[in-house]
């Protein structure tokens, strides 16, 4: 019996040798943010990590009326509140914004790795069971505040990305792009949806994104990677870090790009119709590597995950190897640093929030849990040319910040972004529970 007991004792003793090191091994930024970003980022040696640095920004929401800072000349106050877990938004042509309340579908507690991930999920405060709905917010008297917020569809599946188009309403589940019929102006839709195409599901990356192409003709729906770096193998990434091009009609489907670890924000550049993204790099090479990206995407394009980050760095990490590909491998067109979590993303046309912000994109920085310091937690703007590509020699401008407090809690964290009918910018905060409006101080 003491020797079993004993036995017992060492394993509780190993496992709280393995939980310290874990905590207790960061690997510190020799970079700033804006050194590994902009069109010509540094781009150091990696640091490979056997042992993920950790940093997880406790959430603890908004209290006592604090809310985020905003870039000079600029105002913003809640357009809504009360949610749960608001991560995506979608303007309909009468105004109306739709809200993604959702998170992660459910994930395997099976292992101790899988059991020590769902831990830190938790302490992100990522673990809760999703809400599954989408909610409507109407401003019927345009004051900047919703007076309308009703459930519009329920019973989804870890729903996220929507488009309107002709006529139907589509919603990117975890495992399938769905579509409803919808009338302008309703507040609610029961109609059981009907499966458009499937899906990969869950894993790492869960949430689908979906929108409309620059000619109106086909939908891109992005499938982020299951995994960080293919380490399950390539099977399990079939048909994922891509961007998927959907004939809705007739249910037929491609792969448009690849290479993409979670391309999760899309948008069409209204200058010139063309598909940009923005995207979540690996993890585990340190923190200043790699940079998340923002890029124009063409048919055929193949930004190198898990083979290559940034045009062609090799990730030795990789097995095998795919020396092959190198020289195919796209370099992304501008870096938005290490770890941000790049999520949000769109163009700032119908904005009226100055000359500033009056030509380029909005992104939503999610913010880092595996970077010293943080980086992300933020909404920044990315000035574009006459050239519809990125300024040269730019770096990204905040917009809204100080969703960590002092003590370096995740006071909130920004998802979603859209430019509404006033030309105001949305921001949905998916740890405050409040989608946020900016506008231009008066």
């Amino acid at each position: 019996m003491r020797k079993h007991v004993l036995i017992l004792l060492a394993i509780f003793v190993l496992v709280g040798v393995a939980v310290f090191a874990w905590l207790a091994w960061p690997d510190r930024a020799r970079l700033s943010v804006d050194q590994v970003a902009g069109r010509q980022p540094t781009i150091q040696a990696p640091r490979e990590q056997v042992i993920p640095t950790v940093n997880i920004a406790k959430p603890v929401g908004w209290t006592n009326g604090a809310k985020p800072s905003v870039a000079q000349g600029l105002t913003i106050r809640s357009f809504a509140t009360g949610f749960d877990h608001p991560r995506w938004l979608y303007e309909l042509p009468n105004g109306d914004v739709l809200v993604a309340e959702t998170n992660s579908p459910p994930r395997p507690s099976a292992g101790l790795v899988q059991r020590v991930m769902n831990f830190f999920l938790g302490r992100a405060g990522a673990a809760v069971p999703s809400a599954n709905r989408i909610t409507l917010l109407r401003d019927t008297d345009g004051d900047g505040v919703a007076d309308v917020k009703t459930p519009f569809m329920t019973g989804l599946n870890s729903p996220f990305g929507m488009v309107l188009f002709d006529g139907q309403l589509y919603i990117a589940d975890t495992d399938a792009l769905v579509r409803v019929p919808y009338r302008e102006g309703e507040t609610k839709i029961t109609a059981r949806p009907e499966k458009v195409v499937p899906l990969n599901p869950a894993g790492n990356h869960w949430a689908r994104n979906v929108i409309a192409s620059g000619d109106g003709q086909t939908l891109f729906v992005s499938v982020g990677s299951s995994s960080n770096i293919a380490e399950n193998g390539m099977d399990a990434e079939k048909y994922r870090a891509a961007i998927l091009q959907v004939w809705p009609k007739d249910k037929n489907w491609r792969i448009y790009a690849a290479g993409l670890r979670n391309p999760n924000g899309m948008a069409i550049n209204p200058g010139n119709g063309r598909l940009w993204t923005v995207v979540n790099e690996r993890d585990m090479l340190g923190s200043d590597l790699a940079p998340d990206y923002l890029t124009q995407v063409e048919f055929g394009d193949h930004f190198g995950w898990p083979w290559y980050y940034w045009g062609g760095y090799p990730d030795t990490r990789v097995e095998p190897a795919n020396p092959a590909l190198q020289q195919y491998v796209k370099r992304p067109d501008y870096a938005l640093g290490p770890h941000v979590a790049a999520l949000g993303l769109t163009f700032s046309k119908g904005a009226r929030l100055g000359d500033r912000f009056a030509k380029g994109v909005f992104i939503g920085e999610h913010g880092s849990w595996n970077r010293k310091p943080a980086s992300g937690y933020k909404v920044v703007f990315v000035p574009f040319g006459a050239n519809n590509f990125p300024v040269a020699n730019a770096k990204p401008v905040e917009v809204v910040g100080d969703f960590l407090n002092a003590k370096g809690e995740a006071q909130g964290r920004p998802v979603g972004v859209i430019v509404d009918k006033t030309g105001g910018l949305l921001v949905a905060d998916d740890v405050g529970n409040v989608v946020w409006k900016v506008s231009a101080a008066r």
